[in-house]
């Protein structure tokens, strides 16, 4: 008995040991052919430019293409269970946003895939802070004065959003209930759309990601209020943070890489350290801040996972004290 334990353990032993010098073999190996990268959102939209751009700058450095295959629709169901049935070779990657990988486990009853068991995570990329703003009818000039008018008439402040339960929506609720009224959402499903009813004095309010509502910021076509970053972003650094109103309060989306389940952890390690090199160039950090992302220039795939499981009960306690409901 004791010899055939012995056997086994050994038998055992030996297997994780080729399985490892497997592993290291194809990372060494890898990329042999194309990479792809699966995006839950359409051509044109703030993320797809952000991924082309990373996907351009990292092909360079692995020598293979990178093509960015949108899969856009469900709120981000779609594009989420086509990279979860994908291969876990190391060729296919999904590039998903905090509402992909975290914020729908909480607003839909019953969601086709589990971020955390379907995906290996690999590496966050940027962090993407929101603006809070007013339209040119609006006759305050700052983020006091907005409350102060939402509070005199209560849920009848239109604001924009992209839903109530996006990352939006759920953004400006945070915001309204730590300052104490509430607004009427006015969902949109595209930005543009948003902007122009903001402008035409249709919305009272708009909150979007700084990248959507830059151009405007800075014709003056609109007012920026508030971002919701821990700090000034480089973009407007004029305009305060809502920390500085409430303590402590940061609402920012990000965008990150993953891999499905079971994917080789020698690539994910390989591509974590490509990635950081990529995003440590001073001509990328400079794009992405520009194009509204701050990079992020080190975490490995052991803090990014972390990472995920801080956000995951961060969110759980955003949507309890909203009140959302999963549907």
């Amino acid at each position: 008995m004791q010899r055939r334990s012995f056997n086994k353990a050994l038998l055992s032993a030996a297997a994780a040991l080729t399985a490892g010098t497997q592993g290291v073999a194809l990372a060494q190996a890898w990329p042999a052919r194309p990479i792809k990268w699966i995006l839950s959102q359409p051509p044109g939209a703030g993320p797809d430019i952000l991924a082309r751009f990373v996907a351009d700058n990292l092909s360079r450095r692995l020598g293979q293409p990178i093509v960015v295959e949108n899969r856009p629709g469900g709120q981000n169901v779609i594009g989420a269970q086509a990279a979860m049935r994908s291969p876990a070779d190391g060729y296919t990657f999904y590039y998903a946003t905090t509402a992909a990988m975290v914020t729908n486990v909480f607003t839909f009853k019953a969601l086709p895939y589990d971020p955390e068991k379907d995906f290996a995570p690999v590496r966050l990329i940027g962090r993407s802070p929101f603006v809070i703003a007013a339209g040119p009818a609006f006759k305050g000039n700052n983020l006091a004065d907005a409350i102060a008018l939402a509070k005199a008439q209560p849920e009848k402040e239109a604001i924009a959003t992209e839903g109530p339960k996006t990352f939006s929506g759920m953004l400006a609720d945070s915001f309204a209930a730590m300052a104490g009224f509430k607004y009427t959402h006015v969902p949109y499903n595209k930005a543009p759309e948003a902007i122009q009813d903001l402008i035409g004095g249709r919305v009272n309010f708009i909150c979007l990601p700084e990248a959507a509502l830059l151009s405007y910021i800075r014709s003056g076509q609109i007012k920026a209020l508030a971002v919701s970053s821990a700090q000034r972003t480089v973009n407007l650094p004029n305009v305060p943070t809502l920390s500085e109103t409430f303590a402590g309060f940061e609402y920012t989306g990000w965008n990150g890489l993953f891999a499905p389940a079971g994917t080789p952890a020698a690539i994910l390690e390989n591509l974590n350290r490509e990635l950081e090199a990529v995003l440590r160039q001073p001509e990328v950090t400079q794009r992405l801040l520009a194009l509204g992302s701050i990079p992020e220039a080190k975490m490995s795939v052991a803090e990014f996972d972390g990472f995920m499981r801080a956000e995951r009960t961060r969110w759980a306690g955003i949507v309890k004290a909203i009140g959302i409901k999963p549907e």
